[in-house]
């Protein structure tokens, strides 16, 4: 006969009640055993199922399982591997601790989650793009997935980065054009992680009538992306050896794509997104010295006068001016969180978006003068702009 605990369990899952279950206290440590297993539901296209995060030493699995298979591998674990659960109802949270013969203490209080509905809605949002288990060849040829579609552990980092960015470009699709060619530029593409996977999300995942061109210094990076493009069969992904700033390859873009280009090479990529007319502008600036040199005011000397608080608060004010220059011209801008700050500090993305008649804003630009002034700058991006910009005589 089963132990209570192990009849609530079932009960809950079955009945749709369980939020999430955290199983923790591995019996037996070692290399084949998870440290932990974390249970949630999640709705896939086929339905409700309970997903099985494994977290071991050097990797993560998943398993998607029915409701009855589910209900059976969770009291099974617990009772065989776990001494410890947590598991989220939306009446309580309980606490399982078992002994060595399976009697298991229970502690309850009140339930501090949302209900069942919160944990779908956040489950669907952690839901890839590029699903593990389902190979994209791009990522298999950059040694991110096996064949199989499992991601290698050491770059799990990288495919949450590149689905990152894909759920960020995707909220921002129906600001392209679906009548005609879609034409994107990548400035400083590197070894094209995201460039491939944006081909792959919109030419072979969605059908998309696009053409893509990767811009890089590195001789070597645009031979290898060129090689790979081929093999894929990527027709209308181009890659090319040149600067920034001397690109003139073509008179206009719909997207710009520009990551950790260096300094004032951020600036000029914006510039040239803004002059072809660009509906929609990524950009992950990279190392900000100009500002630095720049930015005096007595006011602030607490912060100015120690070099570091100095240089990141330099880093933050670049990016206030390029998020309200393209304000002034009429973009809407968010600055987006790109990647978790704990595996690098460059992990802010500047989202830019045309509205439809892209108009002058007079406040926008009368609140980036007083910010220019308060601070006594002198931007690279106002310089490459000018000629679009308004002076002060137009609008006082």
């Amino acid at each position: 006969m089963s132990e209570q605990w192990q009849q609530d369990i079932q009960e809950w899952i079955r009945n749709g009640e369980l939020l999430q279950a955290t199983l923790s206290s591995p019996q037996t440590k070692s290399d084949e055993t998870a440290a932990k297993t974390v249970v949630r539901p999640v709705m896939l296209k086929e339905g409700l199922r309970y997903q099985f995060e494994s977290h071991f030493r050097n990797k993560v699995t998943h398993a998607n399982l029915t409701a009855d298979d589910a209900a059976s591998e969770l009291a099974e674990l617990l009772g065989a591997q776990y001494r410890q659960a947590l598991v989220k109802t939306p009446d309580a949270d309980v606490q399982l601790l078992l002994n060595n013969k399976g009697k298991a203490a229970v502690r309850k209080q009140p339930a501090s989650g949302n209900g069942r509905q919160a944990a779908l809605e956040h489950n669907r949002k952690k839901n890839r793009i590029l699903e593990e288990g389902k190979p994209a060849p791009f990522l298999v040829e950059l040694g991110i997935m096996t064949p199989e579609g499992r991601v290698h552990a050491k770059k799990q980092d990288k495919y949450r980065q590149i689905n990152r960015f894909l759920e960020m470009v995707s909220d921002v699709l129906d600001s392209l054009p679906r009548d005609r060619e879609i034409k994107i530029v990548d400035f400083g593409c590197g070894k094209s992680y995201l460039t491939f996977a944006l081909y792959h999300l919109l030419a072979v995942e969605q059908g998309r009538d696009i053409s893509v061109v990767g811009l890089d210094l590195k001789e070597d990076v645009i031979a290898f992306c060129s090689e790979l493009a081929n093999k894929l069969g990527y027709e209308k992904l181009r890659f090319l050896v040149g600067d920034i700033a001397e690109y003139e390859g073509q008179e206009s873009a719909d997207m710009v794509v520009t990551l950790h280009a260096c300094d004032t090479a951020t600036d000029a990529a914006l510039a040239k997104a803004v002059g072809w007319g660009a509906s929609v502008i990524m950009s992950v600036p990279c190392c900000q010295h100009e500002l630095f040199r720049q930015v005096e005011n007595d006011v602030l000397s607490p912060l100015l006068t120690q070099g570091l608080l100095k240089e990141r608060f330099a880093a933050l004010a670049t990016d206030a001016v390029r998020g309200n220059l393209l304000e002034v011209l009429g973009y809407k801008v968010h600055m987006l969180e790109f990647v978790d700050p704990e595996h690098t500090p460059k992990n802010l993305l500047i989202r830019a978006v045309a509205s439809p008649h892209k108009e002058l804003s007079e406040a926008k630009w009368k609140q980036y003068e007083s910010f220019r002034s308060f601070l006594h700058l002198s931007p690279a991006l106002e310089r490459l702009l000018s000629h679009r910009l308004p002076s002060s005589s137009e609008i006082s």
